[in-house]
């Protein structure tokens, strides 16, 4: 099965380059274009998209407010893959929070633009290396961590707060299996039971919820 993406950015011929390099894909299938945040999010709700390549500055709606919405009104709708350019990096932490499953800067080579689609169709969690120091500055920079964030974590077994742990340092389930001497389907199950106790969507989500209630620190 394809997967279905989604093309959303004010400019034309950015739209048609981003379709011809996916195109050329035949695992990959593009639905559609929107160029705008709302357009956007009114395409996801007609064309049911595995994946939407987001930009951030698009007129009315931005990509930001637009990822916020599709998060919020499609629980287990497409997952938003963030483009951007150099410059815009302070955009980054706010569109993880979000919703958004990926970042990547727009001058990346085309074969790193497909497998990134199909890393976030998976369900996996993508940040460009170019960009992770932006995150992490981010981090540093936000309010002590809030208590109820803490507080939640206490409802989480000893083994999920381990895994959290190790989720939250960007490791994968293979890593994390190897840590824990466990199978990665074990691991597997932890990560979905952490998700679904913590209400968050994905691994992205859960790195950010880990490093605001404090359970991670920037540089640790």
């Amino acid at each position: 099965m394809s997967v279905r993406v989604l093309v959303a950015d004010d400019q034309a011929l950015v739209r048609a380059g981003f379709r011809k390099i996916l195109e050329a894909d035949p695992a990959i299938e593009v639905v559609g274009e929107a160029a705008d945040g709302l357009e956007a999010v009114e395409r996801s709700r007609a064309q049911v998209p595995d994946v939407i390549l987001m930009d951030i500055r698009m007129p009315g709606l931005d990509g930001i407010s637009a990822t916020r919405r599709l998060s919020e009104e499609l629980r287990d709708g497409p997952r938003v893959l963030v483009l951007t350019t150099f410059g815009l990096e302070e955009y980054v932490y706010e569109a993880l929070r979000a919703g958004a499953s990926g970042f990547l800067l727009k001058d990346v080579p085309p074969e790193q633009l497909i497998s990134a689609v199909h890393v976030v169709a998976r369900g996996d969690a993508l940040l460009d290396p170019a960009i992770t120091r932006s995150v992490i500055e981010a981090f540093a920079s936000r309010p002590a961590a809030r208590r109820e964030l803490a507080e939640r974590i206490e409802e989480l077994t000893p083994r999920e707060r381990d895994v959290f742990a190790l989720v939250a340092r960007g490791l994968s389930n293979a890593e994390i299996a190897g840590e824990l001497v466990v199978g990665d389907g074990t691991v597997k199950t932890h990560v979905a039971h952490l998700l679904l106790k913590l209400g968050l969507r994905d691994r992205v989500q859960a790195v950010i919820y880990a490093y605001e209630a404090g359970v991670v620190q920037p540089g640790a």
